[in-house]
């Protein structure tokens, strides 16, 4: 719980000390109500969650209120919006597969590197797959982060077919008999071929091969842009079968407040959130500690 609200410092900062501010005012209800809509703005919480938060409140205040009592139901309010969906990973059948999709620039990689370790240092043999074949910067980032990890990682040759590199990683991964395989998609092509084609592509090889995969498809977006990551999501709902969102760069942003939101219109569960640059800097995401680190 430290370890988040030391990452949420920031919008911490804007947010918290705001709402207690306006908690300790002599205003009226409906002042402290209007104070609080901006201050959800600020953090940006996003339009429609603050209008739905702000009128919980305003009912459940309807005959009497009190500052505590504004403020516990603004935690529950938050905590209901983020416990929506449920949060829990599917990555403990014998071969598990994990997609990572998103635009280029979003952490990508990064999250997949964090992943991998994280699944590692809990003694799984994980392997990772290169498939972003459009970049060859992506290529790279991804065989740096397997030599620093000490990962196997299957890549192909610049502009090669990403579903066939898939495929071809997949038979090395049965061979291993490893645990768990994670994979690197483009976001962005260069090419006429459509994005969301080529990830159903590489979705219906991965499902061929193996039975009930992609057990996780990570739609990663990149928190310190708030709610232009919203924007950036909206293409990606075409491509089915997104499990949960892999919310990177979280530590250094004000706009924290964007995990609300970004839950609430997506309709998916965050499940990880990235909190650095390091392979380590990786938290589990838990709706109630994310309320509580928000606001205690």
């Amino acid at each position: 719980m430290t370890n988040l609200k030391n990452k949420l410092s920031r919008t911490r900062d804007t947010f918290k000390k705001r709402i207690d501010e306006l908690l300790q005012s002599k205003k009226n209800k409906e002042e402290i109500l209007e104070d609080m809509t901006e201050a959800l703005f600020l953090a940006d919480v996003g339009i429609s969650s603050t209008e739905k938060i702000i009128d919980v409140i305003r009912k459940k205040t309807k005959k009497t209120y009190s500052a505590a009592a504004i403020k516990n139901i603004l935690e529950e309010e938050i905590n209901l919006i983020l416990s929506q969906y449920p949060v829990k990973l599917n990555l403990n059948h014998p071969r598990s597969v994990a997609m990572f999709v998103g635009v280029n620039g979003g952490g990508k990689t990064t999250s997949l590197a964090k992943v991998a370790y994280h699944f590692k240092s809990k003694g799984k043999e994980v392997m990772i797959v290169a498939a972003d074949t459009f970049r060859a910067a992506a290529q790279e980032q991804a065989s740096i982060w397997g030599k620093r990890l000490n990962i196997p990682v299957i890549k192909g040759q610049y502009g090669a077919d990403p579903a066939s590199v898939t495929y071809n990683a997949i038979q090395s991964f049965k061979a291993r008999n490893s645990h768990l395989l994670l994979i690197d998609t483009a976001g962005r092509i260069h090419t006429n071929a459509n994005l969301m084609n080529e990830l159903e592509k590489i979705k219906n090889i991965i499902s061929r091969e193996i039975q009930d995969a992609p057990h996780e498809t990570f739609l990663v977006l990149d928190a310190s842009i708030g709610q232009n990551s919203l924007y950036q999501a909206k293409e990606f709902l075409k491509f089915s079968g997104l499990s949960g969102i892999f919310l990177s760069k979280l530590d250094g942003t004000a706009k924290g407040g964007s995990v609300i939101s970004i839950i609430d219109e997506l309709k998916l569960p965050i499940k990880f959130i990235g909190t650095g640059e390091g392979e380590k800097d990786l938290i589990a995401f838990s709706p109630s500690k994310f309320a509580s680190a928000l606001l205690s």
